[in-house]
């Protein structure tokens, strides 16, 4: 226990004054023998004990309830931690989530802990504050907790945070540290900040065992009920010509319908329109006309401030007209022909397509590709190596079924043997993802109507891969596996109708068009950045310059907009993992922390501090309970025996 006021409790002298004034009125009598005395204290010596312990029942309640005055008036306060803690080290979640304000608050969950960090520092009179944010990464001390909410290292961000990384810091600081410290995690527990599938928790768990005096590790959980929310985030920004296609999401906590008002900055103009919303989430495509000759521009679309500010602004910028080319890489036949069709229908005359054969893979022409559409036997040796580089890229490839089973893997994946279906029957395609993927629906919420899938015969695609569509038998059609920034596709029968119906424009167009669009993005990924992407840092001998909010502060990295980084111009946007609400179960923190012996402080809804409460007001309750006992303690006692009675009296007035 530790005391707000601590100089109040001089005060608890106070509680010698009744014993002072009873040993003074004690000598103030003095005892005189008398003889007809004797046969009265005779009488009563036997009820002298009991009046004793009365007495001393009242004195002490008097004297008690004074020292519980002077208790309560120094605020007494009872610390969760227990002992006494020489160092703090608050890692702090500045990631866009922790803007969030709770559903009972004014104040964003960063905001929040603060406050509560800062008021049990100073109650529980910690000598050091050290700081480990999600954005800065190094440890730094605070020189008071006065002032932790007024540093630019607490202030509000746009980024991610890597908790496994924060943590195992805090922990190396621990190590060296003198005296007894602590850990606090300050944090929402959402879930891709945590990471809990890492190797680097149980790397923690190993450094924390090892050392001597483990420090204790406390939660600060500022998860649990949020204010409406409404967020927006960009998806693709693609240029046709002199028209800009930008691909849009708007996710929202209330699924009621209604109506959100879209502003749109683009050319130092605004200009705001409504846009109804039937659902929790709403995907959309909107064209912006460009000036004419327009080389490089920028621009930004929001939403009004709400429960997280931080999340109702996306951010775009667009350079030069490019090219959309396609590889095949196939030997002559009817998929090859199909797969140059899809990939560049002769109405998009910005796509263009070639066809190599698999002989000639080994000096692949990748420079200016945007996707591979690979049907032969799995790459080896340079042309493994060139299309691993050409996914890290952004690239996208398509690998489909050569025909015969796979002698070596690509990526962990190969091809099963092929299989026939029953006869008389067919495999057809049944499940299938309808947010995720080139399966997914349009963005008017259609479906693309893959049922009509049907194949004789297939090749499954064996290995460590993420399954989004599959057979009527649960077996894989179409498995991922993401490469860096690219992704490598194995999709699991031919478009050759001798395997299936997969050359019908049903299945094959939307998903080799969706493959070809997403690695022509790979061209424009210098306009686009995500926080903490390598793209949006400065290279050697660059500067930075904010170019969307003038007199902003330029050098900020931590902040989405517009920059131009020396002479690259790039539109910077939060992580879109910033948006998921998915948290860490309680299993997954236990899992995380195991052995460290932590504790969990759940802060969602709470006002008092997040490692302490005030306990005056039972001090206060003790006191009053004090003085009503001495009150009836000092009552009179009533007489057991009965009144004499009167006898017969004269009348006056004879």
């Amino acid at each position: 226990m530790s005391f707000l006021l601590p100089s109040l409790l001089w005060f608890a002298i106070a509680a010698a004054i009744p014993v002072a004034i009873h040993l003074l009125n004690r000598r103030r009598h003095q005892t005189i023998p008398w003889a007809a005395m004797q046969f009265l204290l005779k009488a009563t010596r036997e009820s002298r004990g009991k009046k004793k312990l009365r007495q001393i029942l009242i004195l002490a309640c008097r004297t008690l309830a004074l020292a519980a005055l002077a208790l309560a008036a120094a605020r007494p306060v009872v610390s969760g931690l227990g002992g006494k803690v020489d160092t703090v080290v608050l890692v702090l979640d500045r990631s866009a989530s922790m803007e969030a304000k709770p559903a009972d608050g004014v104040e964003s969950r960063r905001a929040t802990v603060l406050a509560k960090v800062r008021d049990t520092m100073r109650a529980l009179d910690i000598p050091r504050l050290v700081l480990v944010d999600s954005a800065g990464g190094a440890p730094q001390d605070v020189p008071s907790p006065d002032v932790l909410s007024e540093l630019s290292a607490t202030a509000a961000t746009d980024t991610a945070a890597d908790l496994p990384a924060l943590v195992s810091k805090a922990a190396e600081f621990c190590a060296d540290a003198k005296g007894r410290t602590e850990i606090w995690i300050a944090t929402d527990l959402q879930a891709s900040n945590w990471r809990p599938d890492d190797d680097r928790w149980a790397n923690l768990r190993a450094t924390l065992a090892a050392q001597p005096r483990k420090p204790a590790v406390r939660v600060l959980d500022l998860s649990g009920p949020a204010a409406p929310d409404a967020s927006i985030r960009l998806l693709a920004a693609t240029r046709t010509g002199d028209e800009l296609a930008v691909e849009v999401e708007i996710a929202r906590s209330d699924a009621r319908p209604g109506t959100l008002p879209l502003t749109l900055q683009f050319n130092g103009s605004h200009t705001t329109e409504p846009l109804a919303v039937t659902g929790q989430s709403l995907r959309f495509r909107k064209s912006i006309p460009l000036p004419a000759g327009s080389e490089q521009g920028f621009g930004g679309l929001s939403l009004p401030a709400d429960g997280n500010p931080r999340n109702n602004a996306a951010f775009f910028a667009y350079g030069p007209e490019q090219p959309v080319k396609s590889l095949v890489v196939a030997p002559p036949g009817e998929a090859a022909d199909y797969l140059l069709l899809a990939a560049a229908p002769p109405e998009f005359a910005r796509q263009s397509a070639v066809k190599i054969d698999p002989a000639q893979a080994a000096a692949l022409p990748l420079a200016d590709i945007s996707s591979v559409l690979w049907a032969a036997p799995l790459p080896t040796g340079p042309a493994a190596t060139a299309l691993e580089s050409f996914l890290a890229n952004g690239g996208q490839v398509l690998f489909l079924p050569p025909g015969e089973a796979s002698a070596t893997a690509f990526l962990d994946v190969k091809w099963s043997a092929p299989g026939d279906a029953p006869s008389g029957k067919f495999f057809i395609l049944k499940d299938w993802s309808h947010q995720d993927g080139p399966l997914r629906d349009g963005t008017d919420g259609n479906a693309i109507p893959a049922e009509r899938l049907k194949a004789v015969r297939r090749q499954l695609p064996l290995g460590h891969a993420t399954a989004l569509a599959s057979w009527d038998d649960a077996e894989p059609f179409l498995v991922r596996r993401v490469v860096d920034r690219g992704t490598a596709w194995f999709a699991a029968t031919p478009p050759d109708y001798r395997w299936s119906n997969l050359g019908d424009a049903d299945v094959l167009l939307p998903l080799v068009q969706r493959l070809v669009a997403a690695g022509a993005d790979r061209f424009s990924a210098s306009y686009l950045a995500e926080l903490g992407s390598d793209t949006a840092r400065l290279q050697p001998g660059e500067t930075r310059v904010r170019l969307d909010a003038p007199g902003s502060a330029d050098t900020a990295p931590d902040e989405a907009g517009v920059y131009r980084l020396g002479d690259r111009l790039t539109a910077v946007n939060r992580p879109l993992a910033e948006d998921a609400a998915e948290t860490v179960t309680r299993e997954q923190l236990d899992a995380c922390l195991e052995n460290t012996g932590y504790t969990h402080f759940e802060q969602a809804g709470k006002t008092s501090g997040p490692a302490s409460r005030d306990f005056w007001r039972p001090v206060l309750a003790a006191m009053l309970v004090f003085l009503l006992t001495e009150a009836l303690l000092c009552l009179p006692r009533r007489s057991s025996e009965p009144a004499p009675a009167r006898g017969p009296q004269l009348d006056r007035g004879l």
